[in-house]
C-alpha cells in the first residue's frame, strides 16, 4: 500500500508543467480591444441529394405493400443503372396508412390502404442531377423531392473563411489602435462561433416542350459557408 503511495506521489510530481500554464500577465500600459467578425467563401457543390419515393393504393394493406414493393424494385435498379454506388442510397421512411372515406352523419369508413417508400440518393456528379431525375421518373417515382446540394468536404472552403474573418479582425484592430495613437501588440485569444453551411437554392427549370429536350435542367449555382470569430488583441503604445 506505501510503495502504492509513494508511486503516485512520484507520477504528480513528474506530471509536465504545461498542464499548469496560467495566460502571460499584460503589461501595465497594455489595452485590450474585442473584435468580431465574419466571413463568407463559396464554391461549386460537389455532391446533391434528392428523395425520391413510390406510393401505392390499393384495397387492403397487403396489396398495397405488394404493389409498392414491385413498382420501388424497379426505382432501385433504375438508381443503380445511373451508377449510383449502395453506399448512396439510404432508405428514409417507409408507411402504410388507412385511407378513410367521411360521410355526413356517418362515422369514417376504411375505404382502402396507401404504402409509401421512399430512399435519400446521394449523387456524386452534380451535373448528370437532371439524368437521374429523368431516370427516377421513369422507372415509376411519384415522389421527388430536392435535389439539395452541398460539399463533400466542406473544411478548407472554412479554412478560406477562417482566414479571411481573421484579416478582417486584424484591419479593423488596426484602425482603432491608429485612431487611439498605439499599436497591436499581439492576440490574445481567438474565438470562432456561429457560421454555417449556406447551401443554394435548387433551381429546377421548366421542361421543354419540344424535341430538343434532353433531361430536366438542374442550376447548382454555389454552395457558401460562413465563421464568425471573435478575437481580443492587445494594443499599446
Amino acid at each position: 500500500m506505501r510503495s502504492a503511495l509513494a508511486l503516485l506521489a512520484m507520477l504528480a510530481l513528474s506530471a509536465p508543467a504545461a498542464a499548469q500554464v496560467q495566460p502571460a500577465p499584460l503589461p501595465a500600459d497594455a489595452t485590450l480591444l474585442s473584435v468580431s467578425a465574419q466571413a463568407e467563401a463559396s464554391r461549386a457543390p460537389d455532391i446533391a441529394t434528392v428523395s425520391a419515393g413510390v406510393v401505392t393504393q390499393a384495397a387492403d394493406g397487403n396489396a398495397a405493400m405488394r404493389q409498392n414493393a414491385e413498382l420501388m424494385n424497379k426505382v432501385l435498379a433504375a438508381i443503380r443503372a445511373a451508377g449510383v454506388a449502395d453506399k448512396d442510397v439510404q432508405t428514409s421512411g417507409i408507411h402504410l396508412s388507412p385511407q378513410y372515406h367521411y360521410q355526413e352523419n356517418q362515422p369514417p369508413r376504411v375505404s382502402g390502404y396507401q404504402a409509401s417508400n421512399t430512399v435519400s440518393v446521394k449523387l456524386r456528379d452534380v451535373a448528370r442531377m437532371g439524368q437521374v431525375l429523368d431516370a427516377l421518373a421513369a422507372s415509376g417515382a411519384n415522389q421527388i423531392h430536392g435535389p439539395s446540394f452541398g460539399l463533400d468536404d466542406p473544411e478548407p472552403l472554412y479554412d478560406q473563411a477562417r482566414l479571411q474573418a481573421l484579416e478582417q479582425a486584424r484591419a479593423r484592430a488596426q484602425t482603432y489602435a491608429r485612431a487611439l495613437g498605439m499599436k497591436v501588440r499581439r492576440v490574445v485569444s481567438i474565438s470562432e462561433g456561429g457560421g454555417g453551411i449556406h447551401p443554394p437554392m435548387p433551381v429546377v427549370m421548366a421542361r421543354a416542350a419540344d424535341a430538343a429536350y434532353e433531361s430536366t435542367p438542374v442550376a447548382a449555382g454555389e454552395t457558401s459557408v460562413s465563421v464568425s470569430l471573435d478575437v481580443v488583441f492587445e494594443l499599446g503604445r
